[in-house]
């Protein structure tokens, strides 16, 4: 994260024990204390206006006798003026997508045993719509049992552990120690809805409790083809863990360099709005990521078709390249999962990254050298479509290997050898490249 969030007159970061007060108008936010509201008098105000509004909008409305009125969960003003569009995240937004009703992704989902879920399975199938194991058996995987809590997962990686932590109704991310976090995840009164999604782990002692499942090791290109002699950074996205209380929400997103992810709910449950990357679709998911309001949307009012997926205790979903999904916790939740590249469907793993290049997305929020791990897959294809014994290769194989070619060839201005290799060695026609 570049730089924390700053609110209030004060300037200082977001702190989870002190009672916020947003303004109405500017819609920043700001300490009780500060400025002079008590958390017990704040369901009193029907409009709050901060000192500085207060300069051209006047003073704040307060709550009239007969009418709507206006609520608060500590925090959050719920009983807007109509007009105002509902913010993502916020108390309001969470209980309207609770009560809306989407078409079940049972339509379009695969649902193998564990045992079916092989590369040839996905090579079959297509790995081009999300696939759900309700039972691990059979998967390879290896997880702590369903009694583990958050407490052993601090005991694990270390109570002073510094992670990243979403404020939901804000929709910002703020610094915590997880002891800190855990603290508050057990504490039977929560004035605030905070998210953890993004805690890697493969450095630390939860490692050992965790193998991914068997599919992900044998499809992932940084597990098979990054080279323990590189002088880069390998990049550690494969184990993370979610830790979600009820209400938690994670906007539409595409996962960084259009990675395939795992999902297993060790605890509780989780809802996937899951939406396919079609040309239109993608092109209108940058147009929302770019807009100005995008905090006022919902992305699935936009397109044709916004699947509903529950994921319940003791399932796993893998969710394809691009797939453009948001996520909703309904009851607290503690799940594992993990981000692979892979050779199924390259072209949309690249499109993702272009996606991602054109949006200004910020380093830390890409997949760690992924321009990197592309130049080592394509020295591992060029050596494959070289080898005596390599005269059919799979049509994804050279699909991708054609994608990889035109992204070398704009990454660095030059021609480069993998597709010249295609043609010679595979005996491919242009027509089919």
């Amino acid at each position: 994260m570049a730089s924390v969030p700053l609110y209030c007159l004060c300037r200082l970061p977001y702190d989870v024990t002190r009672f916020m007060i947003e303004c109405d108008n500017c819609q920043d936010w700001f300490h009780g204390s500060c400025v002079g509201v008590e958390e017990n008098k704040a369901v009193e105000i029907d409009l709050y206006h901060c000192p500085n509004c207060q300069v051209t909008h006047g003073p704040s409305v307060m709550r009239k006798r007969r009418g709507a009125n206006k609520q608060t969960d500590g925090s959050t003003s719920v009983g807007r003026d109509p007009s105002r569009p509902v913010k993502t995240g916020s108390p309001q937004f969470v209980r309207e997508l609770r009560s809306r009703t989407f078409p079940s992704a049972d339509e379009i989902l695969l649902k193998p045993s564990g045992a079916q879920l092989t590369v040839e399975f996905l090579e079959e199938h297509s790995f081009s719509v999300p696939v759900m194991v309700l039972r691990r058996d059979g998967l390879g995987m290896t997880l702590p049992p369903s009694s583990f809590s958050v407490s052993d997962i601090e005991h694990c990686i270390g109570t002073d552990k510094e992670i990243d932590v979403i404020d939901v109704s804000r929709q910002c991310d703020l610094k915590m120690r997880l002891g800190d976090f855990v603290e508050y995840y057990n504490s039977p009164n929560r004035e605030k809805v905070l998210n953890v999604i993004s805690l890697e782990f493969s450095d630390t002692r939860l490692s050992n409790l965790v193998e991914t499942p068997k599919i992900v090791r044998k499809l992932s290109w940084v597990e098979n083809l990054w080279p323990e002699e590189s002088v880069f950074e390998r990049p550690n996205v494969q184990k993370y863990c979610l830790m979600g209380v009820k209400d938690s929400y994670t906007d539409f997103h595409i996962d960084f360099g259009g990675t395939s992810v795992w999902y297993h709910v060790l605890r509780g449950e989780k809802i996937f709005y899951l939406i396919s990357p079609t040309p239109a679709n993608l092109a209108l998911f940058e147009r929302w990521n770019s807009s100005s309001n995008q905090n006022e949307m919902f992305f699935g009012d936009q397109v044709d078709m916004c699947y509903k997926c529950s994921v319940k205790q003791g399932n796993t979903l893998f969710i394809p390249t691009g797939w453009i999904h948001a996520v909703l916790t309904p009851v607290d939740c503690l799940a594992f999962g993990g981000n692979f590249l892979h050779s199924l469907n390259i072209d949309m793993q690249l499109r993702a990254y272009e996606i991602e290049k054109r949006l200004s997305t910020a380093d830390l929020f890409k997949f760690p050298n992924f321009e990197t791990v592309c130049w080592y897959v394509g020295k591992h294809l060029l050596d494959t479509f070289r080898g005596e014994d390599f005269l059919h290769p799979a049509s994804y194989l050279v699909h991708g290997a054609k994608a990889l070619n035109n992204a070398f060839r704009g990454w660095t201005r030059k021609e480069v050898k993998l597709f010249f290799y295609i043609k010679c060695y595979c005996g491919k026609p242009d027509s089919m490249l």
